[in-house]
Order: structure tokens, then sequence, then C-alpha cells
């Protein structure tokens, strides 16, 4: 077996991965990143069929100032790179009994919209809401989502006493459905921005109520998307890495770490030995553990305990008509929000009642569809995979799926598909080796699991770093942007 020697080995290149090589690279690193596919992106990825161009990961973006940032950085104009559009609606909603509700990057705009659906006392909640969602964004976000929860600096400021002070007000000690039944009447209000929980793979009966902070990333901030799509986002990432000098190992699993007196020494990869002197693990934390460290590493248990986020079931469907209801975002509840999370959560019957997502990128990127087509992206969420029996269940899932989102229309969809693939959980786990195919790493269903997420920098092993969904601060594009970064971060002041 030959050998070879680099600086810094970044094992994955999912967005996480794509953030910390340019950065390293930028501080003037050696970098190669290692992929077990022949692409780069992880879940930030695309194909076509027919005429039909489908995003298969992640549909929201926002945050677009942590991609310009990149190439900021690396004294680059990002509009040179990378270009989105930002759009004028947040998600259209629809209930079984036919009630309908369209959110927008406007809180006065929403306040009209919920009054004209569910009364003006509603509709004037919201001024009150937007403004508490900001507030536990702005003190929270500086410090727990863009530094390390595992460095002592990250405390030791005048700052973090202010967040301090204000925890009883940010809702950690109550679920985020109680925080939002505290302020509407309206149940169907309350399923609405219960779903925020969803946005890192939890349970809003269990996941803390300072999740309400994510509705002032779209309703106050805005809901962008990328030109060419989501895939553009990895895809302008992985050029900017290969022009500064990056190198890319595409096809080439990693089979082991080497680590010798609690130091990281090299990695095994395409029958070769690669020695490095630091490494950026951008692979899930549990597979890493599992699957890349030497027997006699230590195991963070309580971390390697958590409960993995949920998964989900993907529909790509391409259809012969367009829905000039539906927009960008769509999103059809289920009757029992409760029983369906509590289904997801115990491995229940979560396809008798699905809340379905419905993503088409056409009505922005219309090249994504032919002439009077749709391009669908329909997801529903699920548990992660333990084995059960996806064979018997994909049916189930669409036979439900499609019932209704054909009677939210009031046209029968399936004799409209024209093109169809399907994403499973054990398929994303396949992709990107996430355990049990699980979109966030862990869930955040209790209430100090941000501190319970893996750290960006090893404690036992000298020159070991990790990003991703499965390490701080978590899953979705943007955390994991700033993921890599906090890595990067910790590699170069170590130095």
């Amino acid at each position: 077996m030959s050998t070879s020697s680099i600086t810094v080995a970044v094992v994955g290149a999912g967005i996480a991965g794509l953030s910390a090589a340019i950065r390293l690279r930028i501080a003037g690193k050696e970098v190669i990143v290692f992929e077990q596919n022949s692409y780069t992106g992880g879940k930030v990825t695309a194909f076509e069929k027919e005429g039909f161009r489908f995003d298969m990961g992640p549909s929201l973006f926002t945050l677009p100032h942590l991609v310009d940032e990149l190439f900021e950085l690396a004294g680059k104009n990002p509009r040179e790179y990378f270009n989105y559009h930002t759009h004028d609606e947040v998600c259209r909603y629809f209930w079984e009994d036919g009630t309908k509700l369209t959110l927008f990057p406007s809180i006065e705009k929403n306040v009209a919209a919920v009054s004209s659906v569910f009364g003006p006392s509603e509709g004037g909640k919201l001024f009150d809401y937007f403004e508490m969602a900001r507030r536990k964004y702005d003190l929270t976000a500086p410090f727990f989502l863009e530094k390390s929860l595992h460095s002592a600096r990250t405390f030791l400021t005048p700052k973090v006493l202010k967040v301090l002070a204000e925890i009883p007000k940010l809702g950690l000690f109550s679920t985020l459905n109680e925080e939002n039944e505290k302020v509407f009447n309206a149940p169907k209000l309350v399923q609405l921005f219960n779903r925020y929980a969803t946005y890192n793979g939890s349970s809003p009966y269990q996941t803390p109520g300072i999740m309400q902070m994510i509705t002032h990333l779209e309703h106050s901030l805005g809901t962008h998307f990328p030109v060419g799509g989501m895939h553009e986002i990895s895809q302008s990432l992985t050029r900017l890495a290969v022009e500064l000098g990056v190198r890319f190992e595409l096809d080439t699993r990693v089979e082991e770490f080497i680590i010798e007196n609690h130091e990281i020494t090299g990695l095994v990869a395409g029958e070769k030995i690669w020695t490095i002197d630091q490494l950026v693990c951008n692979s899930d934390v549990k597979y890493a553990y599992k699957h890349l460290m030497p027997k006699q590493v230590k195991r963070p248990k309580k971390t390697l305990a958590q409960e993995p986020s949920s998964s989900a079931l993907i529909f790509y469907w391409g259809l012969s008509e367009q829905f000039p209801e539906m927009d960008l975002h769509n999103i059809i509840f289920s009757e029992d929000y409760r029983e369906e999370f509590e289904n997801i959560r115990t491995n229940g019957p979560f396809w008798e009642d699905p809340t379905v997502y419905i993503h088409i990128s056409n009505r922005l990127e219309p090249g994504d569809a032919p002439e009077n087509k749709d391009c669908w992206f329909v997801m529903v969420n699920t548990p992660y995979d333990q084995g059960q029996d996806w064979e018997a269940i994909v049916p189930l899932v669409r036979e439900k799926v499609l019932e209704r989102i054909s009677k939210a229309l009031g046209t029968a969809v399936e004799p409209l598909i024209e093109v169809e693939e399907v994403l499973r959980p054990q398929d994303i786990e396949k992709r990107t080796s996430s355990v049990g195919g699980a979109l966030y790493g862990t869930s955040s269903n209790e209430r100090m699991a941000a501190f319970l997420r893996h750290s960006n920098k090893s404690n036992s092993i000298k020159g070991l770093y990790f990003c991703g969904g499965s390490a701080h601060p978590g899953g979705g594009v943007p955390l994991c942007l700033l993921s890599g970064k906090i890595a990067a971060q910790w590699l170069v002041n170590d130095d």
C-alpha cells in the first residue's frame, strides 16, 4: 500500500466540509477533501430525468450571506459565482377542511393574511410574536449558533451575561407547542408555527420553545432560492475551492483514521495511507466512531446515545400540468399533528395521517420543468431507518399523499405523473452515511440537546475536528456552513 503526505484532510464534501476546506485553504493550509460519492455537496445534490430537474435534498435557503461570506473571504465577487432569487412568499398552507393561508416575508402582510382567515385578534398577535422570535434569535445566534459551545471563550464575555439573564424568557424549559399555545387561540396557527420544530428533525411537543426563533429567519430575514437550484450552493462552493487549490479525491471512501498517542497522524483511503497533520471530519459522528475510529479511542457515550433526528420519504414527480394555486413552498397539514409526531418518534404508523410538504422549484426556475409542466419534490417526515419494511411502507405513504394533495387541489394528481423517483431513509444513509438516514444528525427533543451535540474539536485526540449536521450547531444549509466555519477556526487557532 502506497503512502502520501498532506497537511489537512477533510473527510466528506458536504456543505460543512466545503465550508471548512475553503476557509482552511484561505488560511494557507494544503487541503484535500475525500468524498465517497462521485459528486460534492452531500445531501445538496440533484438529478435530471426526461426534461425535469430535481434538487434531491434541502429545498429551503435562508441566510444567503453565509454563502457570500466564503467568496468575500477569498477576495471574490459572490455574484460572479452564485446568485439567488429573493421570493415574495414564505409558504402556502392547506388544511383538510379547506382552510388556506399564505404567509410572506413581511409582518404587515402576515397580519393582514392571518386576520382575514382567523380574525383580527389572532392576526394582531403576530407583531409581538415575530418581535419575540427576533429577540430570541438576536440574543442566542451570535453565541449558540456562530460560536462553539465547547469553548470557555464563548462564555467569558460580558454579552453572554446578558443572554444568561434572559434564559427564563427564552423558552428553554417549555416546549415549542406550549409556547405557541400561550400566544394563539386558533389551533391551526399553533400547528403552523409548531412546524418549525421540523427544521432540525424534532417534535414541537418535545423540542424547547426557543425554537420559535427560526420563524424570524423566513418571515423577517426573507426566503430565497438559488439561481440554478439548491444544487448550485454546493457546486459554486466546489468551483471556488478548486480555484483556491483545494484537491478533491472523489469516489474515495475513507476506511480508517490512524491515531497514535492520542493524535491524528493519517488515514486510509483509496488503497493508500495518507500521512496528515490535521483532520476535519464531515462524516456523521456516529458513523465516524463506529467505522472510522480505532477501537481504542474513547467514545463520547452521552453524545452517541442521543436520539437521531427524523428522516424523510421523498417522491420526485414530474407532472404533465401546472397548478397555479401552489407556489415554491407548500404544506398540507395532517389532521392530528400530535399523533403524527408521536408516530414518527415511536416508529408508529406515521403514514396514516402525514403532513405533506411540496416544493416546486420551477416556480422560480422555469427551466426545471418542460413548458406547462410541474416539477414536484414531495416529502413527508418519517422515523429514521430502524429496519422497517420500507417496500411495504412506501406504497401506503404514496397512496395517502396522493389522496391528501388531490383533495386540497380538487384534482386527481396520480394520472398526471409522468416521471417518478423515490428516496427512502436507507437511501439517504447509503448516499451520505448519516446513520438511519437521519436528516439532522440528532434531534433537539431534549432541553439541553444543543449542548450535547458533538463538539467541533475532539477533546481526546489532537488534530481532530468535526463539522456537519451531527456536530455543533446542527443540520440544514446555514448551520452546516457555520459548523465548517467553527471547525476551521478551531484548527487555525490551535496552530
